[in-house]
């Protein structure tokens, strides 16, 4: 079977992700969603003359699609995705699934319903790296300390993006629940309260948002993990990609090369790249001298963006086409946005949230 597919957001995200559709022989992109026109113009003409439009009521209708893919802000992402499933689509949205755990719930709750199928853009667990990662922090043993953090350095049309984000969702909820969901992966321990603190440092910022955030969560086993996420032009590039992960028996990190000092805050691929792993095992003789040298996995090879969102596509194919069992991966979208929900009322409220 062929799959009609309609994609709502031409972003970054979106167009990533309607270049995926455009390569897999089961879909046919048959049309582009956007308010903006140069945006949707432009991606039409790159991908054979995708038919565009402005309003999505109208797409649905016109070009009847079996899937959905749903790369708006968040505040729409209800809106497309109840109309999709009402419709009659399958869905692929981006992350987070909605703005609130109600909304999400509702989402899933109709999907079900309808026997329709929702993949979440949650693109760190198709990245073969990232699994590694995941597989080889879970060999450390427990509890773990997980430092992570995506800082952006963004300006120009990017700030304009995550200015237009944060009307509604900032950095911490936004990227956050990849990071807080990888570190669910790697603990397999069911996280218990989270601190949280966050500071708006741009009068450009048009509502109360804060754009720098950090937070601190604690799961059942011990273990405890830090996000760290800021976006803006005032945003500095020293320390802004950690991803460590350390347990009795040693560590692992994504590194990046010494060498490599050109890469930017603010580029996409700079978001899931990677170059090497680096392994360190703690075991020592009894004068205390390390057993082990340091390992390092090169992983230059690895997908760029397009091609983990490729991955990430041909996953939603096969969820619909073998009817894949999805509830679990749904508990673990809730799981992730109830984390990072929590985190940002703790901003606010200045208190130690629950899980």
């Amino acid at each position: 079977m062929i799959y009609k597919v309609l994609v709502v957001g031409v972003g970054n995200m979106g167009s990533s992700h309607a270049r995926a559709y455009n390569k897999i022989d089961r879909f046919n992109l048959v049309g582009l969603v956007s308010r903006t026109p140069e945006k949707r113009i432009k991606l039409s003409k790159e991908l054979n003359n995708t038919p565009h439009y402005d309003d999505f009521d109208y797409a649905l209708e016109h070009t009847k699609p079996d899937i959905v893919s749903i790369n708006s802000y968040t505040e729409s992402h209800k809106e497309f995705a109840i109309k999709s499933l009402n419709y009659g689509a399958h869905i692929f949205i981006e992350k987070p699934l909605a703005e609130n755990i109600e909304d999400a719930q509702e989402i899933i709750d109709l999907a079900k319903k309808n026997k329709k199928k929702i993949v979440v853009g949650y693109i760190l667990r198709y990245h073969p790296t990232w699994k590694r990662f995941v597989d080889l922090s879970q060999k450390l043993g427990s509890p773990l300390v997980m430092r992570m953090n995506l800082n952006q350095q963004s300006s120009e049309d990017q700030w304009i993006i995550h200015k237009n984000l944060m009307k509604s969702t900032s950095p911490i909820v936004d990227c956050g629940v990849h990071y807080v969901d990888i570190m669910c992966k790697m603990t397999k321990s069911k996280p218990k309260y989270v601190n949280a603190i966050g500071v708006k440092l741009s009068d450009e910022i048009s509502n109360d948002m804060y754009n720098y955030g950090h937070l601190q969560l604690v799961f059942e086993d011990g273990s405890i993990g830090w996000y760290e996420a800021g976006w803006g032009p005032m945003i500095s590039q020293t320390a802004f990609f950690v991803k460590d992960v350390i347990g009795p028996n040693g560590s692992v990190s994504i590194v990046e090369p010494s060498e490599n000092t050109n890469i930017k805050s603010s580029e996409v691929d700079s978001h899931t790249k990677t170059n090497m792993l680096l392994i360190h095992n703690q075991e020592r003789d009894n004068k205390g001298v390390f057993l082990n040298q340091d390992q390092y996995i090169n992983t230059e090879d690895e997908p760029n963006h397009d091609e983990l969102c490729e991955i990430e596509q041909r996953y939603l194919l096969k969820v619909i086409d073998e009817n894949l069992d999805i509830t679990q991966d749904m508990v673990d979208v809730i799981n992730s946005m109830k984390i990072v929900l929590a985190a940002d009322k703790s901003i606010r409220t200045g208190k130690q949230i629950k899980i």
